[in-house]
């Protein structure tokens, strides 16, 4: 796998998912919307470990675009967490709450839910594990393209710290350069942008099917 010199391919650079022989699983606390465990974990010649961590059921988000190429546009919208203080710019996004929905159709329902908007073209842009030291989640984002309004008579009812959240469209350079400045930090549209960024000057060449397996998600087949 490695040369001499410690160096990889690329081919060779995959995580390894193999979870380690659980000893010991207990839920130390039941929270409102997710859990936290507290495991010990046998790590072989390492000897046993004693983790604690929220038990998360993964989420999905959408960075809808918009524009001509060269010039295009993200749909952000802005929401208060109450974790950090803060009301920061966002993308689309939610739990995977929903028995039996696969991830691709959660996203478009949430596309729909909170910008009331609906996507001709759906493609994966990237999947990331948002805290893996403290955080079972697994999350993933698509591209959303050919995008359109929902009809105002259509559009879903929002609620709660949900209700009243501002939508701006915003160039994608213009994200890509508030996250460098440190103006905007939420890590789901700052890991959307830079990924788009990227894939846009391969010409969109390296995005995988919205329907693409997450084998890596211990909760979605």
């Amino acid at each position: 796998m490695t040369s001499e010199h410690g160096r990889m391919t690329r081919d060779d650079l995959v995580d390894e998912y193999a979870k380690a022989p659980v000893t010991h699983s207990e839920c130390v606390y039941e929270g409102r919307v997710w859990n936290v465990l507290s495991e010990e974990a046998d790590l072989g010649d390492a000897g046993r470990v004693t983790r604690d961590f929220v038990d998360h059921p993964g989420a999905v988000a959408v960075l809808a675009l918009r524009g001509e190429a060269g010039a295009e546009e993200v749909l952000v919208i802005q929401q208060y967490r109450h974790p950090i203080g803060a009301r920061e710019w966002e993308i689309p996004a939610g739990l995977l709450d929903v028995d039996g929905e696969p991830p691709h159709e959660a996203a478009l329902r949430e596309l729909y839910e909170e910008a009331d908007l609906r996507a001709g073209r759906l493609d994966l842009l990237i999947d990331y594990a948002s805290s893996p030291g403290g955080l079972s989640e697994q999350l993933r984002i698509y591209l959303a393209r050919d995008v359109s309004e929902v009809a105002a008579d259509d559009r879903f009812e929002r609620e709660d710290e949900e209700l009243d959240m501002p939508t701006a469209w915003v160039s994608l350079d213009d994200v890509v350069a508030a996250a460098m400045a440190g103006r905007i930090h939420n890590p789901t549209l700052l890991m959307g942008a830079f990924a788009a960024n990227v894939a846009r000057a391969n010409g969109w060449n390296d995005l995988r099917p919205a329907d693409s397996p997450w084998e890596v998600h211990p909760k979605v087949s």
